[in-house]
């Protein structure tokens, strides 16, 4: 007969401890989680033989879906940056360089740095004079627009008006004006409906400023503005302006480009470096270019700290949340809270369950915005750099408030008037009370799954946090899969839905966010061990203790391991896909012969040439099927390096996607700042019967560009865009960087 002893629980209904003998057997670890809403009485009885085996097998499938997902997303990527959609486009050959020293600020150095591999090269300019004067400008201009364009509307209403009341003038004056008096004084036309004083006026300064007939006095600060633009603008043109430490040079090719990325630049630490490649042109942060490598250094020292800090005292609140989910525990240690028992029980549901669920994520919510900005000012020189710390800065506020601060001050609230009685009690007590914890995190899930679903805004950190505590919790409090599974359906139905149809990528990663959410769900796995083996040293558990560890280090390693093997393949592109690339381009092209595809430096420029040349008689061929037979799904599942291989993803990168082609003047100019290379805006208004429009732009047009076609004002003096006729006039196409 196998040993038994008592173990000592207490009763939710009371606040001290009754004894409650149980038979157990001294190789079982059995304990008794008691916790309210969702699983009242709750078991977990654990075998040490049963258990490490389904552990293992556990945390090993998490492994190898994190190590085949990073398989298949290498290949996807490297299929796609160096297929001749991606390939062809300038920001694939161009390398932006910062904290570049002084004396490499010359063109003429740069160039005998890299030979005769460079193609362009635009060394970074401090613009804030030219920048400030350019929004001036550009706000002159909307200003003019929206002016003219009420002169027009007034004019129209008054002829409309005179029309409707049958007023003999309104006739006469339209059949005048029909005649063509656009040579007049300006003005002269809006004159016959409406009065001087009904014109578009403002104030120089708000209230006290002089009052100005709008339309004249946009023209006279514009005939100021334009040509000071225009002068600053060829100034900065022939590098007579101040160079910053930040130069971008583009590369005849991909293959030059990778290499000038991958080598080291300068023989000094922190100089001309960090490298970014594939960065277009508006995706640039042009005030971070000039900052030096020292102020990089102490900005980002800085933003660490602040980042730290604001965890340190978030804290509190989030503390605050964790404490509510468990508050009818709370009430025992602080009686004043007595009156909150007063409350109907399905109110008080409401308040422990989803109240803290919904204050957290408002919490949460507020922290992307000041992450962000604080990205930005510890030097990120472009948008997807700042997406990407914020990235990791989310998840590891996440990760420590919603889930570590949660779940302390969860437990320590369920507990709080036990230990309050009886100190030494503290350790049996948390390795009780610690799956409670759970409770909050089954509401998280069902918040989370439905707000983020139905919100259709892309929180990718969430959901990776959102896996994390689903892996966490698996092992605690098995219950918690359920929900969490009910949750990222619902995310994935959105996600889905959304990805296809409705988002469109403002700011492009190349992907890297995927790789690195990834990662970051490997977290699930080391807290669920760790708290796991605080469990087991608690609860003196020797032999799962001691395996728990063992496996902890040997998850560790491999982790190691596999960042070591993988994280090359996730900035660099190797040389042998260039090689595979040609071949593939050749089959393309209909010439199973690719050696003459490659040009004696070893690159694919040829290979390139020939689709564009190719691309503009023919539409291509397709590539043949891949080598290997199409496998079912568990094979395609196990081997993603044979199954979802390049040769096998290179196939779903879509030929002639769109013409990547650049005209003198975007090649000139593609990577000055934007101050430097910014035309002068084209003025649009509605077009009126009586020929006000026609008038106006011919005066303004003497100054900045101004067309009335392509809309007008209907019978109800309500704006039409002729969308039927084509292009409205201040159409600009989209440029491929």
């Amino acid at each position: 007969m196998s040993r038994t002893r008592t173990v000592t629980m207490p009763t939710p209904s009371s606040r001290g401890f009754s004894a409650v003998s149980q038979p157990q057997p001294s190789r079982f670890m059995k304990a008794r989680v008691v916790a309210p809403h969702f699983h009242e009485h709750l078991m977990i009885d654990v075998l040490p033989e049963a258990y490490e085996p389904t552990l293992i097998a556990y945390t090993g499938f998490v492994m190898y879906m994190v190590t085949r997902e990073s398989i298949y997303y290498i290949n996807l990527r490297q299929a796609y940056l160096l297929s001749p959609l991606y390939a062809n486009r300038m920001s694939s050959r161009t390398v932006l360089f910062t904290s570049v020293p002084d004396e490499y600020l010359n063109e003429a150095k740069l160039r005998r740095m890299y030979g005769n591999k460079v193609k362009n090269i635009w060394i970074a300019n401090d613009c804030k004079e030219m920048e400030e004067v350019v929004q001036e400008r550009d706000k002159v201009a909307m200003k003019l627009e929206g002016a003219e364009a009420k002169l027009v509307k007034l004019a129209n209403a008054a002829r409309l008006k005179a029309a409707k009341k049958g007023t003999s003038n309104a006739s006469e004056n339209l059949r005048e004006t029909a005649d063509g008096d656009e040579n007049g004084e300006s003005g002269s036309v809006a004159a016959r409906f409406i009065q001087t004083k009904q014109r578009p006026t403002h104030r120089l300064k708000p209230i006290i400023g002089k009052k100005v007939d709008t339309i004249n006095w946009c023209r006279s600060e514009l005939e100021r503005l334009i040509p000071k633009v225009e002068s600053l603008q060829a100034k900065h043109r022939a590098g007579e302006g101040t160079f910053i430490p930040s130069v971008f040079i583009e590369f005849y090719s991909q293959s030059e480009a990778q290499s000038a990325f991958q080598s080291l630049s300068h023989h000094q630490p922190l100089h001309m470096t960090p490298r970014y490649i594939g960065i277009s042109p508006e995706e640039v942060i042009w005030k971070n270019l000039k900052m030096t490598w020292s102020s990089r250094v102490v900005r980002n020292i800085l933003t660490i700290a602040f980042v730290t800090a604001l965890i340190v005292f978030w804290a509190i609140p989030v503390a605050f949340v964790g404490a509510v989910s468990n508050i009818s525990s709370l009430i025992s240690v602080a009686p004043w809270l007595s009156w909150i028992n007063k409350i109907p029980s399905f109110l008080l549901g409401i308040i422990q369950g989803l109240l803290p669920s919904i204050l957290l994520a408002v919490l949460m919510a507020l922290l992307p915005i000041v992450l962000r900005l604080m990205a930005k000012w510890g030097g990120c020189p472009s948008t997807p750099s700042v997406e990407l710390r914020v990235q990791n800065s989310y998840f590891f506020f996440q990760v420590i408030q919603v889930f570590l601060v949660t779940t302390a001050s969860s437990s320590a609230a369920a507990s709080g008037a036990q230990i309050y009685h009886d100190p030494s009690s503290v350790t049996s007590l948390l390795a009780r009370d610690l799956p409670k914890a759970s409770n909050f995190y089954i509401s998280y899930f069902i918040l989370q799954g439905l707000t983020i679903s139905s919100k259709a805004v892309l929180q990718i950190v969430g959901v990776i946090l959102f896996l994390v505590l689903a892996i966490t919790y698996s092992i605690i409090a098995p219950l918690v899969l359920g929900f969490a599974t009910i949750g990222m359906y619902l995310i994935y139905l959105a996600y889905r839905y959304n990805l296809l149809f409705v988002f469109n990528c403002d700011i492009d990663t190349k992907g890297l966010v995927y790789p690195r959410a990834l990662q970051q769900t490997t977290t699930g796995i080391y807290l669920s061990l760790i708290c796991l083996i605080g469990l087991f040293g608690i609860k003196t558990a020797i032999g799962p203790l001691v395996l728990t560890v063992v496996f902890l280090i040997f998850i560790a390693l491999f982790h190691i391991s596999l960042n070591s093997a993988i994280d090359p393949l996730l900035k660099y592109l190797p040389k042998s896909m260039e090689v595979e690339e040609e071949s593939l381009l050749a089959l393309e092209d209909g010439n199973p012969d690719s050696a003459h595809l490659a040009n004696e430096k070893g690159t694919h420029v040829a290979a390139q040439q020939t689709v564009t040349s190719n691309s503009e008689t023919s539409n291509g061929r397709d590539l043949p099927a891949p080598p290997q037979k199409k496998p079912n799904f568990f094979t395609k599942w196990l081997f993603p390096h044979k199954y979802t291989d390049y040769h096998t993803l290179r196939r779903l990168v879509p030929r002639g996607f769109a013409d990547i082609v650049y005209d003198p003047i975007t090649e000139r100019d593609a990577y000055y700042h934007p101050a430097i290379s910014s035309q002068t805006p084209v003025l649009w208004i509605p077009r009126d019967e009586m020929g006000v429009s026609r008038q106006e732009c011919k005066h303004s047009s003497k100054i900045i560009p101004m067309t009335d076609e392509g809309a007008h004002f209907n019978e109800k003096n309500k704006l039409i865009w002729d969308q039927e006729s084509g292009r409205p006039p201040i159409y600009e196409e989209k440029i491929y960087y």
